[in-house]
């Protein structure tokens, strides 16, 4: 549903170092491995070959250290964590301070319906991270970072789901947030019904409300910042100014941009300039 963010980037590649110990020695382990880098790929947060996700660990991090979660686009159907390690990559470098993870999710076929299935793997990616928290070192403080289907997923747990209240911010990159709007409702588009089937034939208004994050958002909403096209063919520019002036109501912080002349996705200076505005707002509210 989107094709990746192309950054030119040179990066450090980090080694990552083991140490063994006795049971007396727990707390030295401890304290070596919260001062060192550490990554571990393709980790199982359940039984689906689907449900993994890799994690990037910061070196001289803590129990207060953020989590910034990545979801990947592709029409609820299809993409790949692999598709979101340019934005890591520069995520690694410019906000360095910060824990990464990098999920996949149970996609949408003829027997899987896009709702509740991925929303229910998003809880499931947090608790893993609760649980694991004193493993890893890292806080119960998370930030989202979404692309297309996977920015509607970010805003969707984050304003509705989120029962404990432990997102700090989210980030949509085009994603929908409105499934009432006449625009998908009366499209004439089959790649846009397509996408739109994901989440089963009979679809009430009810249920489009159910999903749709600008009908779950509240006055609890965490601040959040949209970044949306003028041309984009699959996520009409009602879905980002709706959402804009209804947190603008609510009173939620937030940040909205139009890059009038960008489809569904960018390179190039707007892709500069969206990096530079969601890294400051990154820093400033998370």
């Amino acid at each position: 549903m989107y094709k990746p963010l192309k950054l030119t980037l040179i990066f450090l590649l980090l080694s990552v170092s083991f140490f063994s110990c006795t049971d007396d020695d727990v707390m030295i382990e401890t304290a070596l491995s919260a001062d060192n880098y550490r990554q571990e790929l393709n980790v199982s947060y359940g039984a689906d070959s689907d449900q993994v996700y890799d994690i990037y660990l910061p070196e001289n991090r803590s129990l207060n250290t953020k989590v910034l979660i990545l979801v990947h686009g592709g029409g609820w159907t299809s993409g790949d964590k692999n598709d979101m390690n340019n934005i890591k990559d520069v995520i690694r470098q410019d906000l360095s301070n910060y824990a990464i993870v990098n999920i996949n999710y149970r996609l949408a076929d003829e027997n899987t319906q896009a709702y509740p299935t991925q929303i229910d793997d998003i809880t499931s990616v947090i608790n893993h991270l609760k649980t694991n928290r004193t493993n890893y070192i890292i806080s119960d403080r998370y930030g989202f970072i979404g692309i297309s289907a996977g920015a509607h997923l970010s805003m969707l747990w984050s304003y509705a789901f989120d029962t404990e209240n432990n997102v700090d911010m989210v980030c949509s990159i085009v994603g929908p947030t409105n499934f009432t709007d006449p625009a998908y409702l009366d499209n004439l588009s089959p790649e846009v019904q397509v996408l739109l089937d994901a989440f089963g034939a009979d679809l009430t208004t009810s249920f489009l409300e159910e999903v749709s994050p600008l009908h779950q958002a509240s006055i609890t909403a965490p601040p959040s910042i949209l970044f949306y096209g003028g041309m984009d063919p699959l996520v009409p520019t009602t879905q980002g100014i709706a959402l804009d002036e209804k947190l603008t109501a609510l009173g939620v912080t937030h940040e909205f941009t139009l890059y009038e002349n960008e489809g569904h996705g960018w390179i190039g200076n707007n892709l500069l300039d969206t990096w530079t505005r969601l890294r400051l707002f990154t820093l400033t509210h998370f």
